[in-house]
């Protein structure tokens, strides 16, 4: 059996698990995707149909005027879906510290989209492009075929236009399977050689972000009957010194509706952020809920962002 994350947690200092100080507000524009990943955990495909307002863009808006030295970091699904992603971007211009715009990078080379790349540009946007690995096969066999062509095609137009040079464009690797990344620094190193020497592309950061065994992940585990060892091999690879930097701790998952999350994956498993009253908090309530100090909903699936050198939307969290 596997020791409770929280308790695990608690081991190393009781402070980690609770909320510090927020440093990045999270947004998730919907579960409308034009892919359909094996992986994904909000289960986003051209079928989703939770889709964020304007109204609910307005008050993110409020939010970042009244905390201008945050991190907006917008994600989806493939958050440029939203009917209404250009008018959440163009209010929140100014708005934020840094801006990052979390892409499967394919979608902007579907008809209809080519707008995207240029649009990032004069925004500023920090791009954060999902490629799990630089080989054709292994991108393909995990997002679809096709997708890793598509994916080389927009990063050569995003170099074109500054993007890994004067703007910051960065790559996430995630694991094809039921394992963790390796040493984060190596990869980046690789990636760099190998992107460079097949397509001459250049990008600031790698970041790997670990599997969470929740959504179609976990449906994948269960199938094939791999779901305990996946979590036990999570939890045998705790890694203290990542357990206090979690991004849970800084950070605010903002659901379509407006509800607020301590992480994505919380927000996956409907694990809303609950004030005294019993009541789910929503972005409109936020600067009165008393976070600081807060209680993290913790549960099991905690264990991947520990795990190695750890995970968290920006990577890896310890040596």
């Amino acid at each position: 059996m596997v020791p409770s994350f929280k308790e695990r947690l608690q081991t190393v200092n009781s402070e980690y698990e609770t909320f510090e100080n927020l440093q990045t507000l999270q947004v998730n524009l919907g579960n409308l995707c034009n892919l359909q990943c094996n992986h994904c955990h909000v289960d986003a495909s051209s079928r989703g149909t939770e889709i964020m307002g304007i109204d609910v863009m307005d008050q993110i808006a409020g939010f970042l005027r009244c905390h201008p030295a945050l991190t907006l970091d917008i994600t989806g699904g493939c958050p440029e879906m939203n009917p209404n992603f250009r008018y959440l971007v163009e209010e929140t211009e100014g708005l934020a510290a840094r801006r990052m715009l979390r892409s499967n990078l394919a979608i902007m080379a579907e008809h209809g989209w080519e707008w995207l790349p240029e649009f990032c540009c004069n925004q500023e946007l920090i791009i954060v492009g999902s490629l799990p690995c630089y080989l054709e096969e292994n991108v393909d066999g995990q997002r679809g075929n096709g997708v890793y062509k598509e994916s080389i095609q927009v990063l050569k137009r995003l170099n074109s236009i500054g993007y890994g040079k004067e703007l910051e464009l960065d790559l996430v690797y995630n694991p094809g399977g039921d394992f963790i990344p390796g040493s984060q620094q190596g990869l980046e190193t690789t990636y760099k050689a190998e992107l460079s020497a097949r397509h001459g592309i250049v990008f600031n950061h790698l970041f790997t972000i670990t599997n969470a065994p929740i959504g179609r992940f976990r449906e994948h585990l269960e199938t094939t009957g791999t779901y305990a060892d996946y979590l036990h091999m999570l939890a045998g690879r705790f890694n203290p010194e990542a357990a206090g930097n979690i991004m849970c701790r800084t950070l605010i998952s903002v659901d379509w509706q407006g509800k607020i999350y301590n992480c994505d994956f919380n927000q996956a498993l409907g694990m809303a952020v609950i004030a005294e009253d019993g009541s789910e908090i929503t972005i409109s309530e936020l600067d009165n809920a008393g976070m600081s100090g807060k209680q993290i909903d913790l549960a099991q699936h905690c264990y991947c962002c520990t795990a190695g050198e750890g995970s968290s939307c920006t990577g890896a969290l310890a040596p």
